[in-house]
């Protein structure tokens, strides 16, 4: 007789390299499911290792490492299937596999077979590709596994269907971008639809390094509805019940789509902050409180993340600095109640020009005053850190990142960047998103012009186009790998696009010596978009 089963899907937070501590992590979500009756629980692509372990996987004791693990879940494994993700070493092959332990043995595992190396992934330097369907049964029920990528192919779902599933498990480790929900809620109810059989879609959450994973797992039914949708952005575990007749029934309290692209967006930077500080030990961070908007949003980003206890804010005047950004800037850390210090550097700026002045004697005043202001603040920043375990926050944005507009051992000096893939444009969508819940960024510092504040009277549009304009041709250039040609067929002026381009390329060897920071595109500085700083390219065309 065919049995219903109770489902757990449990999306969990794993730190990258900490096989004991995921796999106890895995054991007590284990021992929960099983006191609520649980009857098969389902995590994530790699959870052992967490995602992506890049080049420990080329460990020599990684292999002993996950079997030692794989022994302690099967034996907590009993009354309750466990299915989960882990690297395997088949022979000479390393193979990126799921699996399903009951009754303390493997039911099954399975290799998976899509190998992604697009984008942030690279997947195909590690592992060998599989090449068979696995198919586990269940207390009668037959059960199909894939993994991540598979599921955007038509393959391996297809043949776990032919070879006899009636519910396929898709397990992943799935980072955000914008817009990426939707797309894989199109994925998978047309997946479900084309085979018939209801898919239960589970995801990792966290941040790592630059990658931010948003959890938002769900299941669809062979109608291709979302029966049950898990949180973004936090870890959860929700329960369905499959039933005889093969339709799901949620037994948790879902949620909703997570359908607001900026609050989506916040959330991911929130939470890339939050991990990576927490996940590498730092007792909280330090940022440069201009005045600016910049750094306006990354400190309410900050606090949102770790409390206003675990953040330090310093405003670092120079004579070019107005009245109005002191006041805003301490206006702003009253309101978020963080440490605030006021540090001039006009004291370390003219015994550096003293130090100078037989070198710049003759020499006409240009960038180079402008980037000194810069990097006296970065010398400030870093010793706080330094001395107080404060890692330092770093405050540009993407457009800025992409044009060169940051100083070298300056205002890029620092650990991590909460806005380092945020275009201009989407900073001020978002400063007026977080002051939606209470007005913690003055509107002022919203609404005046732009200014590095490192010359008299400056604004940044006297020497970039418009903002909205820079962040189209960015977008175009960047993002969509679209020629000159083919931005100014788009309606720019030629000499807005040929003067921001080239810009972008000549500025490589500035963003290879950024911090890593958040990723929310599809096409960040770092992992997604690797050019040689020395090249002979023509971008024209």
């Amino acid at each position: 007789m065919t049995e219903s089963l109770h489902i757990a899907m449990a999306q969990c937070n794993f730190r990258v390299g900490d096989i004991s501590g995921n796999c106890d992590l895995i054991i007590n979500e284990v021992n929960k499911a099983r006191a609520r009756g649980v009857d098969l629980i389902v995590f994530s692509e790699l959870a052992l290792t967490g995602y992506p372990p890049e080049d420990l996987l080329l460990r020599p004791s990684l292999q002993p490492r996950i079997e030692q693990a794989l022994e302690q879940i099967a034996q907590h494994a009993d009354t309750i299937a466990v299915a989960v993700g882990f690297p395997w070493q088949d022979g000479e092959q390393l193979l990126n596999c799921a699996g399903i332990w009951f009754q303390k043995a493997c039911l099954g595992r399975y290799a998976k077979q899509c190998l992604p190396n697009y984008q942030v992934f690279d997947e195909r330097r590690y592992f060998s590709q599989g090449k068979e369907a696995c198919l586990v049964s269940l207390k009668g029920r037959q059960i199909g596994l894939t993994i991540c990528e598979d599921i955007w192919h038509a393959g391996p779902a297809e043949q776990s269907v032919e070879a006899g599933a009636e519910l396929v498990l898709n397990l992943n480790a799935s980072p955000f971008h914008i817009g990426k929900q939707p797309e894989r809620y199109q994925a998978l109810s047309e997946h479900a639809v084309k085979l018939g059989v209801p898919v239960v879609y589970v995801n990792q959450v966290g941040g790592q390094d630059e990658l931010v994973f948003d959890g938002a797992s769900f299941a669809v039914n062979a109608e291709g509805k979302v029966e049950l949708q898990l949180p973004a952005y936090q870890e959860s575990c929700g329960d369905l019940r499959w039933e005889a007749s093969g339709t799901l029934t949620p037994l948790s309290q879902g949620v909703e789509a997570h359908t607001d692209e900026m609050a989506s967006l916040y959330d991911a930077l929130v939470l890339g902050v939050r991990d990576y500080v927490n996940k590498n030990r730092f007792k909280g961070v330090v940022l440069g409180l201009s005045g600016g908007i910049d750094s306006a949003l990354t400190l309410a980003i900050a606090v949102d993340a770790l409390g206003a206890d675990r953040v330090e804010a310093v405003m670092m005047p120079f004579q070019y600095t107005s009245d109005i950004s002191k006041e805003d800037a301490s206006e702003q850390a009253r309101r978020m109640g963080v440490r605030y210090h006021n540090l001039s550097i006009s004291p370390m700026y003219d015994a550096f020009m003293s130090a100078l002045a037989d070198n710049f004697q003759g020499l006409e005043r240009d960038t180079t005053e402008e980037n000194l202001q810069s990097r006296c603040r970065g010398v400030l920043l870093m010793a706080l850190s330094n001395k107080n375990g404060y890692m330092v926050l770093t405050t540009g944005n993407k457009s800025e990142m992409a044009v060169g507009y940051a100083t070298l051992y300056g205002d890029m000096a620092g650990g991590y960047g909460a806005l380092k893939d945020v275009y201009k444009t989407r900073v001020f969508d978002l400063a007026r998103y977080r002051n939606l819940g209470g007005e913690v960024i003055p509107e002022r510092v919203i609404t005046r012009p732009p200014s590095a504040e490192l010359a008299p009277d400056q604004i940044d549009e006297d020497s970039l186009p418009a903002y909205p304009v820079l962040d189209a041709i960015l977008e175009r250039y960047i993002e969509q790998d679209m020629s000159a040609e083919a931005i100014i067929q788009d309606g720019f002026e030629s000499v807005d696009v040929m003067r921001v381009i080239r810009l972008v390329d000549v500025n490589e060897y500035k963003r290879r010596q950024a911090p890593v920071g958040v990723r929310v595109t599809q096409r960040g500085f770092g992992r997604d978009r690797r050019y040689p700083i020395t090249n002979g390219w023509q971008a024209g065309i």
